[in-house]
């Protein structure tokens, strides 16, 4: 198990759920593991200080894709000739169940982390992202879940401890890519704010 915890005081935590999601009819089903997912949101979670990246699958043959994808930019060819990537990559951790991923996560913390789902829209657990970012810069530790297919499945939504507030734009489109979506959320919750003086 990857024991990296990120930036100095930073405890937080991403996991990419393929089961259990909803597909576009509402009904439970378990999603591939896209090279895409692995590579872009491992990516950024280096950038933003992420201590492990949680791969969330049951299916063996998707276990041993992702971890023949990792294995190649971490260990193999791909490791020497591109060493940032490597170091990106290094942060996943492939299991089997979001059971798994928390309790991974939670030995790491030495404490139970504030479990936070994402979602296209607003739950009556909603949190606002500026009191979830003055918690992560105060220390305490978050498991961030993201979901793929179209979104994670209702067995798991019922067990986090809140929500955090649907992107929106300015049109009437919402279908973010779950790497989009990763992306613009951890700038919002571990970026470094603008600092010029106007």
């Amino acid at each position: 198990m990857l024991r990296n915890t990120g930036s100095p005081g930073v405890q937080v935590d991403v996991a990419l759920v393929h089961y259990p999601v909803n597909n576009r009819n509402g009904e439970t089903i378990g999603s591939a593991v896209t090279n895409l997912d692995l590579h872009d949101i491992a990516r950024a979670g280096k950038t933003y200080g992420v201590g492990t990246y949680w791969v969330i699958t049951p299916f063996k043959e998707q276990q041993e894709l992702a971890g023949q994808i990792v294995g190649h930019w971490t260990h193999g060819y791909g490791a020497g000739v591109n060493p940032d990537r490597c170091s990106a990559l290094s942060i996943i951790t492939v299991c089997a169940s979001y059971a798994e991923a928390l309790s991974g996560a939670t030995e790491k913390f030495g404490e139970k982390p504030l479990v936070l789902a994402t979602c296209a829209q607003v739950q009556d657990n909603t949190l606002e992202y500026a009191k979830i970012r003055e918690r992560i810069w105060y220390g305490g530790p978050v498991l961030l879940l993201f979901g793929t297919a179209w979104g994670l499945g209702p067995e798991i939504l019922a067990t986090v401890d809140g929500v955090l507030p649907p992107l929106c734009g300015s049109t009437g489109f919402n279908h973010l890519s779950v790497r989009s979506a990763a992306s613009i959320i951890l700038d919002r919750l571990l970026g470094v704010r603008d600092s010029v003086e106007s």
